[in-house]
């Protein structure tokens, strides 16, 4: 299978649908600090539909991009940590939940800059890692929903705690194989 050709082109379709999943951020964000959990859940929708859409595009159009590459991934962090945020904030998940994947985040955060002063580029991103994210942004609706009380909200508790733990679990394993490969290339007598 052929390597994937990483253009330096800014307007392409994929980044278009990542810049708009990006500017529904604070349109989510409002809508889960005010309790508009129907909105709040519609929106995490087309940002989970956008985000799976985005990356399609991007290799069947063959518009992979560097600034796609960049963009894809800040708007899943974002909606990750906005959606933590509000629904810790409002008693939906534990504060643990938020700590343990901000904490990956952190970790990951200071490893990119490490390989970057030492002139390398951010690893590739795993399988593992996209699964991970993929877990997580299913389980948030699933949580959101599971606030519900009727028979709607206990299976979206049992199906949204199962998604979310399999994200934290995939999360880190992904964040464990990323530092793995910072630190076989940030070895000393490493060549860059």
């Amino acid at each position: 299978m052929s390597e994937e050709v990483v253009s330096t082109r800014v307007l392409t379709v994929p980044n278009v649908i990542s810049l708009l999943r990006l500017l529904l951020v604070p349109v989510f964000a409002v809508l889960i600090f005010t309790g508009q959990d129907a909105w709040a859940v519609a929106v995490l929708a087309v940002s989970g539909a956008s985000d799976w859409l985005d990356g399609v595009l991007a290799r069947r159009l063959h518009q992979v991009s560097r600034l796609g590459q960049l963009l894809d991934p800040a708007a899943d962090r974002l909606f990750i940590i906005v959606t933590l945020v509000g629904l810790t904030w409002r008693g939906v998940v534990p504060l643990w939940l938020l700590l343990v994947l901000v904490a990956r985040d952190v970790v990951l955060g200071v490893m990119l800059l490490l390989l970057g002063r030492a002139g390398y580029p951010p690893p590739q991103v795993h399988v593992a890692g996209k699964a991970g994210t993929f877990a997580l942004l299913y389980a948030f609706p699933l949580l959101l929903l599971a606030e519900w009380d009727s028979w709607v909200g206990t299976a979206a508790q049992v199906v949204g705690w199962a998604f979310a733990l399999w994200g934290v679990a995939l999360y880190w394993f992904a964040g464990a194989l990323y530092i793995e490969q910072a630190r076989r290339l940030l070895r000393p007598g490493q060549q860059a």
